[in-house]
């Protein structure tokens, strides 16, 4: 998928419909695991954006798209990258979080990662990924509550919690993630850490394996629909799997964790197909996309293994953003020199 940094200038729509419909197995397993609160995620982040585009245009006294120009004939929705944005950063919250966290969140994305630099087709920054990068700062506690996996999640009960009627999260609803849990890890093995702990499934994080093969499912789609190229997934995917195998130290209590780890817990295949391919804060030509998807997938194991934050894929996505244009550079003299 792509498009200029200036204003597009063919049709995104069916580019980004194929994009939500690729979203459907990584939800759908989210939904499995986690309950229905990501129904109400999905629904506040997306209100959220949607409002926030049309305070914009009214501002800045711009037409309202017209319904034939709009993501499935409605005009709230405009060209459809608004909902996009918002369907990501609802898939990357944690499912029950606090309403006022993704309404914040979704609204920053939206405000500060495009309209701040003009809308659609001119953000230097991955919308979605800034919303969590600030919800991930301004709210650290709330960003830790992820749930249990299978766990008893009554409908009545998420929306309770989403909407502020409990008192917390109640035990058996939360627990740290196996990222998290790996990180501040300093006594048992890695295999006592699968056996013993819940948040650990087979190879990674317990359900989360499964969500990242749906999501792994779904960016197979977008490659085979020609809506992504594969230089920048590989190039992230390859990338995390060279470091953690270089740094992977055993099965130790310092233990980094094994590439298969990294891949299958975390984000890792919702950010290589669904964050780094977005065409208008990624790089440009097939070998800076390539460069990108290696930048994101090397920032992502330091920041997990040596960083502050068990999953660094937001943070790693965002300064990647910054050297877009010395990647670019670097692609078209590397471009030259093969001719010469």
């Amino acid at each position: 998928m792509t498009i200029s940094p200036a204003e597009p200038t063919f049709d995104p729509r069916p580019s980004l419909q194929r994009v939500l419909l690729a979203c459907l197995p990584g939800a759908l397993a989210l939904l499995w695991f986690n309950g229905g609160g990501l129904l109400v995620q999905l629904l506040l982040a997306s209100a959220s954006c949607c409002a926030c585009e049309w305070l914009t245009r009214a501002l800045r006294r711009q037409p309202a798209p017209q319904t034939e120009n709009s993501l499935f004939a409605l005009s709230p929705l405009a060209e459809g990258s608004g909902l996009v944005t918002a369907v990501l950063l609802a898939l990357a919250l944690p499912s029950y979080a606090p309403w006022w966290l993704t309404v914040s969140a979704a609204a920053f994305a939206s405000l500060f990662g495009k309209s701040l630099f003009g809308g659609f087709g001119r953000n230097p920054f991955n919308p979605a990924m800034l919303g969590y990068a600030f919800a991930l700062v301004a709210f650290p506690t709330q960003m830790v509550n992820w749930p249990t996996p299978g766990g008893s999640h009554g409908l009545l009960a998420g929306l309770q919690q989403i909407f502020g009627a409990g008192s917390g999260l109640a035990d058996g609803w939360s627990q740290a993630t196996a990222l998290d849990s790996l990180k501040h890890n300093d006594r048992l093995t890695i295999d006592e850490l699968f056996a013993q702990h819940a948040a650990f499934g087979a190879v990674g994080g317990r359900g989360t394996e499964w969500v990242n093969l749906a999501f792994l499912a779904g960016g197979l789609y977008l490659l085979q629909q020609k809506v992504i190229r594969w230089h920048a997934p590989v190039g992230m995917l390859g990338a995390l799997f060279v470091i953690s195998l270089l740094c992977w130290n055993g099965s130790g209590s310092d233990s980094n964790g094994s590439p298969l780890l990294h891949l299958f817990s975390g984000a890792s295949m919702l950010a290589a197909f669904f964050i780094i391919t977005e065409p208008v804060s990624g790089a440009g030509s097939d070998r800076s996309r390539l460069y990108f998807g290696i930048g994101v997938g090397l920032l992502t194991y330091v920041i997990r293994t040596w960083g502050g934050y068990p999953d660094g894929v937001a943070f790693a996505v965002l300064l990647i953003n910054l050297c877009v244009p010395s990647l670019e550079r670097l692609a078209a003299l590397r471009g030259r020199g093969a001719t010469q």
